[in-house]
């Protein structure tokens, strides 16, 4: 879909002009300016003064077919130029949306939002002192979000502070996620740094060097400066990909290295391929006294396990399931993905009707996204998904599925090129939920990232502005360099820190 639009010219508009075609069309193209030769064609016109007016007229070249939308509101006189046109750009995009859904028939529930973490929003509205019903008045005013999408906003809110009471007094601790870039094998959806293990035990090895290196150093800085850490994720990858000793190592490091192990609040080692879990590595854990995995079935359908490039079997989900919790595992997570080329509602019943006999701890439903480095996305022809209207019916199930079961929604985000305009969300039985999903979506402290392909990101403990910070995703860069890596991150601890401390 090309869409020209005219009146507007300033750059600043496309990204946003673009991210919102995208929740309507497939494949779409916003162009500035032109000559009204597009697919679509809008004139947009803006004014501020003592009020922001915005005002679009759609015209559909194939049918000549028009729809209009106008807004006004209120200008914040004394803000800075920032905040008006930030509020200026608002406007834009609701008239904008409003034609766009004339000419579609399709409703976005989440409005003008194209952002990864709804919630972090109403997050800051009430930390501010805001009550409830006027942040999610300014919500629905500001970004058009239906009472549904607001509802769950609040939901996993209200959830999260039960869990995490201290979340908003968090920013003098970190929390440390750890990655390990190995697998038996890359999904087609995946994006993650993963690369497949067999015959590459010498990259295994001096990878995990360079990890117990990072362990060391950040764990002997966070002593000195007396640093809680309150959470540690394991992720990839695969974390459970690599051997049995050498988690035994890997996790040895840890508890000798970070500060104050004993009161880390949660502990969490991703198993989310069950290929790769043994009693040998079940027992390690267990040793180390983490009780915390991810058991990822995807799907109960073998065939979608086959097209996605999972080279285990349904039965052996089940098996290591069964095996995970016969050996201490108390606190097991299990990923579901909405959406799976060949699936529709049918197959997803299915997944959840295997899912019931299980029943994990905790359950997170990802809608399937198409992330434009994945096998997926490369040959889009080759992966038959379903319609927008299969995929709402599948998200529907899900959530009267974990209510019914006695599961809460308790974290959520979002992707660009997702299904349907939708979300992940992590659902739990209260008092299991994971702590780490919450920390890394709400962003109230500083996450280190150690390992390859690890990102990190540091919160100013003022200004709230967050610096990110990555690793090198392959393991050859990552094992050159993590020495230089470690020092820089060191360095940005350090000046971060400082404010913290001087209040600066």
């Amino acid at each position: 879909m090309h869409i020209e639009i005219t009146g507007i010219e300033d750059e600043r508009f496309h990204r946003p002009l673009q991210n919102i075609a995208n929740l309507f069309f497939e494949e779409s193209n916003v162009k500035l300016g032109g000559d009204a030769s597009g697919d679509l064609h809008i004139h947009m016109t803006w004014s501020a003064s003592e009020h922001i007016a915005a005002s679009a007229t759609l015209t559909e070249k194939a049918s000549q077919k028009t729809f209009k939308a106008s807004h006004q509101e209120a200008s914040m006189l004394h803000g800075s130029e920032k905040e008006l046109f930030k509020q200026v750009k608002r406007a834009v995009s609701h008239v904008y949306l409003e034609v766009l859904q004339k000419l579609t028939g399709i409703n976005q529930k989440w409005g003008i939002l194209t952002g990864i973490r709804p919630t972090k929003l109403l997050h800051k509205k009430l930390q501010q002192g805001m009550e409830e019903h006027i942040a999610h008045q300014e919500l629905r005013q500001d970004y058009l979000i239906s009472d549904e999408k607001i509802n769950l906003m609040q939901s996993i809110v209200s959830r999260q502070l039960a869990v995490v009471p201290d979340l908003y007094e968090l920013k003098n601790e970190v929390s440390i996620y750890i990655g390990i870039p190995f697998c038996p094998t890359k999904c087609a959806y995946c994006t993650f740094p993963a690369y497949a293990i067999n015959g590459r035990q010498g990259s295994v090895t001096s990878f995990l060097g360079g990890l117990h290196y990072e362990i060391r150093e950040i764990g002997k800085w966070l002593k000195e400066k007396d640093i809680k850490i309150t959470s540690i994720y394991y992720g990839g990858g695969t974390p459970t990909s690599i051997t049995a000793e050498e988690m035994d190592m890997l996790y040895e490091e840890m508890y000798a290295s970070f500060p104050d192990t004993e009161n880390v609040r949660e502990v969490t080692v991703e198993a989310g391929r069950p290929d790769t879990i043994t009693p040998e590595k079940l027992e390690v854990m267990k040793k180390w006294n983490i009780d915390r995995i991810s058991v990822n079935p995807q799907s109960y359908i073998q065939e979608t396990l086959k097209a996605i490039g999972r080279h285990h079997t349904v039965e052996e989900t089940i098996e290591k399931f069964h095996l995970s919790r016969n050996m201490g595992m108390n606190n097991i997570n299990m990923d579901l993905i909405i959406g799976l080329p060949g699936e529709e509602l049918p197959e997803f019943q299915t997944t959840l009707s295997e899912t019931e006999k299980l029943m994990p701890e905790s359950l997170t439903v990802h809608t399937l996204s198409f992330k434009r480095a994945s096998e997926m996305t490369r040959h889009k022809n080759k992966y038959k998904v379903a319609s927008r209207e299969e995929v709402e019916k599948m998200m529907s199930a899900a959530e009267e599925w974990t209510a019914g079961h006695g599961y809460h929604p308790y974290y959520l985000y979002r992707q660009k090129n997702i299904l349907g305009n939708l979300e992940n969300v992590g659902y739990s039985i209260p008092g299991q939920e994971s702590i780490y999903n919450i920390m890394i979506m709400e962003e109230q402290q500083s996450i280190i990232g150690l390992g390859c392909g690890a990102a990190s990101k540091f919160l100013h403990p003022v200004t709230g502005k967050i610096e990110h910070f990555a690793n090198p995703k392959d393991p050859k860069s990552y094992n050159d360099n993590f020495v230089s890596y470690t020092n820089r991150k060191i360095e940005i601890l350090e000046e971060l820190f400082a404010k913290s401390s001087s209040g600066q």
